[in-house]
């Protein structure tokens, strides 16, 4: 007699940790200020961002190569980035709808998502970020996948969703095991057998 149960996984929710960088714009002070892009004296605006100054239409997005007009913007890998680019590019992509997560992420199953796609794939419920069960690499809450998956009992024939009895070529709720003559539960390791049912000690 042995005994076997089901695993459930654990989704781990978080938000995105991207941090905003902000530039300013001030008019051209006494001192001489050098462009970080060009080198060359600004005359005019100067934009300041990340302790650097630059002509305006120089601060431009590593990605699209367009002048950062929005005073704010991120940083990644040394690199300046508009906020459409990075979210575009650097963002993580929901397994659901391939769309960027730019607020709370699920990380589930190796992948992430959105909280509204990480979904039962039986009852269609958001799962959010507790205990779900893998099947076929698809999510389902507990009820689907036992109702849908879980093995039957071979006493009652109801799903087994916790630990269960293997013998007798089959599985049995712990309570369901029990003896055909004096219905007490069979709890030791050796058993007798009569018409393919288990008899406990006493009564074999």
């Amino acid at each position: 007699m042995l005994t076997s149960s089901l695993l459930a996984a654990r989704a781990a929710a978080r938000h995105t940790t991207h941090t905003f960088h902000k530039s300013t714009i001030m008019s051209t002070k006494e001192e001489p200020a050098i462009c970080n892009s060009c080198h060359a004296v600004i005359q005019g605006r100067i934009l300041t961002a990340l302790n650097k100054k630059w002509h305006p239409e120089h601060f431009t997005c590593n990605t699209c190569r367009k002048p950062i007009d929005s005073a704010k913007f991120h940083e990644h890998n040394g690199s300046v980035h508009c906020v459409p680019c990075f979210t575009n590019h650097h963002s993580p992509r929901c397994h659901g709808c391939g769309e960027p997560i730019t607020d709370r992420v699920i990380q589930a199953l190796g992948v992430s998502w959105h909280s509204h796609h990480f979904i039962c794939g039986g009852c269609r419920k958001e799962l959010g970020g507790g205990g779900f069960m893998e099947q076929a690499g698809r999510p389902y809450c507990s009820s689907c996948y036992a109702d849908k998956f879980a093995a039957r009992c071979k006493g009652c024939g109801s799903p087994i969703v916790d630990k269960a009895i293997v013998a007798l070529n089959a599985k049995w709720h712990r309570d369901c095991f029990t003896c055909m003559k004096c219905r007490n539960p069979v709890t030791d390791s050796t058993f007798s057998v009569m018409d393919n049912k288990p008899l406990c000690g006493k009564c074999a």
